[in-house]
């Protein structure tokens, strides 16, 4: 889902937009420098140079600097009287800035041109750069403001009318010095017609670009930019609605393991109660996406405040195409969840956790009495996802080699580089874990286990360091005077050679193995670009935090009972494989005619409207 994880690229630019106040500062300063180089420009003006700064100053501000901040100002409430999404005020006051910016230099360039070759372009050249910011205007606010074609074009008229307006009071107050008188109607008419032919071609190249989108999904494009863009500025889940209308229901795993404090009064395979559990680890075959808290994305924080346990989700064999359409579908996998806990029997049986390689493919195994848990990783080899279907061809292999009867498959999820792909049917790493999988060896299993955990927010570190809300935990397991730290970041995948770096550091702690595992949350890809893994930034800082969590769960360490049970989770709302390949291949593909497409409109429209300004 790369084509709409890359949408939160727009985050960056969004909130770092300047404010109003230094919007508006930037509008008279520039306004003012504008309309000074255009009388510096001109070589025939007989006044001072003294002269010139204060008129032409003054010009450049009545001319531009009032408009802008007036349409600044104005336009927001228009957008929202028409009930419009995204344009908060320091938006539409850059949105001014920039047509400024593009209008001034467009008039520079026509007063260069003028004293050149001794011609005079300047009015044009004004009327020229309206009508391109016109084109500008109504092409951002119909992308992103859910406000139509017919009001975007509407609300675009007003900085550009301004404009004009303050170019015929100047020019019939005689103030603008030697730009010369002009016919109103004439002037009027070249706006007008310009505006159609720039109105016609963003109209048809939208129409064009939003088609294949429309006929395959039954969605838009400017409705699905627009509150993605509502998304990363608000936190709005209004998106959420759109993916309910392309969601496909599928049935889906969720393995359970569950650890409770031992009981002395009570046999061992008892059934259990919910508020005996001291650990739950969870790995459901659900993809935490697409972005934000759209959907899944932020499922491994959510899960876990379902339970009054200590409780870790890790991420389990799936990709995009399960990516729930709405957070309200994070329910039934809780039900499923609550459902499955009722009916795990717990044993003090367990063996050693051991480590099997084959290739590019590890397998960390460990059984719990009729169980056993996977923890699959390629690392220090880049990859991302695994296949739900290669997940669920390592659990029946699993299961049928090693008589258990169930087999819980974690993908560790914990070394990226973008070169890195997903683990799909048929690449050369599905047969290098089965592989893995058919070298293990059932260990003799002995009662007695321990159990430990802690978790840490690492409330100085962010989602701008790729960590989500919560943050690192850790599960401690004692078996056989053997402890094997489970370590989960709520993090998207990890920075190659990161996993390696923290094992190796934390070696010194009471710890004979480790895994290194990541939830895949994408809650923290509204940020920076799509790709936002754990370690990109401040590798101490959370190198200590872990080694403090990894000693606290060290000193939580008591005796439990364990039990797991894999459950299916029926009727989940999902973009499914079908819906999900056809977004993506239809936004790839609208993103490739664009690139054909848009120059060659855009391109002639410019050249048109530049003809009928200048020559007709």
């Amino acid at each position: 889902m790369s084509s709409m994880s890359s949408v939160a690229g727009l985050s960056k630019y969004l909130k770092t937009l300047p404010n109003t106040k230094i919007s508006t500062f930037s509008m008279i300063f520039i306004s003012f420098i504008a309309g000074t180089i255009v009388f510096l420009i001109d070589p025939t003006s007989k006044i001072s140079f003294l002269e010139k700064i204060i008129y032409g100053g003054t010009f450049g501000f009545g001319l531009l600097g009032i408009s802008s901040i007036m349409s600044g100002a104005i336009v927001q409430q228009w957008v929202s009287s028409m009930k419009g999404i995204n344009l908060k005020n320091k938006h539409s006051m850059f949105l001014s800035l920039l047509s400024m910016i593009i209008l001034a230099i467009i008039m520079i360039i026509g007063a260069i041109i003028s004293a050149i070759f001794k011609i005079d372009l300047i009015i044009n050249s004004i009327i020229f750069g309206s009508v391109l910011i016109y084109a500008f205007i109504i092409l951002v606010l119909w992308s992103t403001s859910s406000i139509g074609f017919f009001k975007s074009g509407i609300v675009a008229c007003f900085q550009p009318i301004l404009t004009i307006c303050m170019l015929i009071v100047i020019t019939v107050l005689g103030y603008a010095g030697k730009i010369p008188q002009f016919g109103i109607i004439s002037l009027l008419l070249k706006v007008i017609i310009a505006n159609i032919i720039f109105g016609l071609a963003i109209f048809s190249f939208i129409k064009v670009i939003e088609s294949p989108l429309k006929k395959n999904l039954g969605i838009g494009l400017l409705e699905l930019l627009s509150l993605f863009i509502a998304h990363i500025n608000d936190g709005s889940n209004s998106v959420e609605k759109l993916f309910e209308e392309i969601g496909e229901p599928i049935d889906t795993l969720v393995g359970i393991i569950s650890f409770k404090v031992k009981d002395k009064e009570k046999n061992t395979n008892t059934k259990n109660n919910a508020d005996e559990i001291k650990t739950l680890f969870i790995s459901p075959c659900v993809h935490p996406g697409p972005l934000g808290v759209i959907g899944g994305a932020n499922m491994p924080s959510i899960l876990p405040e379902r339970f009054n346990n200590f409780t870790m989700v890790a991420h389990g064999p799936s990709t995009h195409d399960f990516n729930p359409v709405s957070s309200k579908e994070i329910d039934k996998i809780e039900s499923t969840v609550k459902e499955g806990i009722e009916e795990i029997e717990y044993s003090e049986n367990a063996s050693k956790f051991i480590r099997y390689s084959e290739k590019k493919a590890k397998i960390g195994v460990q059984f719990f009495n009729d169980s056993m848990i996977l923890l699959s990783t390629f690392a220090p080899h880049g990859s991302d996802d695994i296949e739900f279907g290669i997940g669920l061809s390592m659990m029946l292999e699993s299961k049928a080699k090693y008589n258990v009867k169930n087999s819980i498959i974690v993908d560790c999820h914990n070394s990226f580089d973008e070169e890195s792909g997903r683990v799909l049917p048929g690449n050369p790493e599905v047969f290098q874990m089965l592989d893995a999988i058919n070298k293990i060896k059932k260990e003799e299993q002995n009662s007695g286990i321990k159990v430990g955990c802690h978790s840490n927010l690492m409330k100085t570190l962010n989602k701008h360091n790729g960590v989500g809300d919560t943050g690192v935990k850790v599960m401690v397991i004692e078996v056989q005077n053997q402890r094997t730290g489970y370590i989960l970041f709520d993090s998207n995948n990890m920075k190659r050679g990161f996993r390696e770096k923290i094992i190796k550091e934390i070696e010194d702690l009471d710890l004979n193995e480790v895994e290194v595992m990541t939830t895949d949350t994408h809650s923290v890809n509204t940020l920076s670009n799509g790709y936002n893994p754990i370690g990109l930034s401040e590798q101490d800082k959370i190198i200590e935090y872990t080694k403090d969590t990894v000693k606290k769960a060290i000193d939580d360490l008591e005796p439990v009972e364990a039990g797991a049970i894999v459950k299916r989770i029926r009727n989940i709302n999902t973009f499914g494989p079908n819906n999900s390949i056809e977004l993506v291949s239809t936004i790839s593909s609208i993103v490739a005619v664009s690139k054909i497409t848009a120059p060659l409109i855009f391109i002639l429209a410019i050249i048109l409207v530049f003809i009928w300004i200048f020559y007709l």
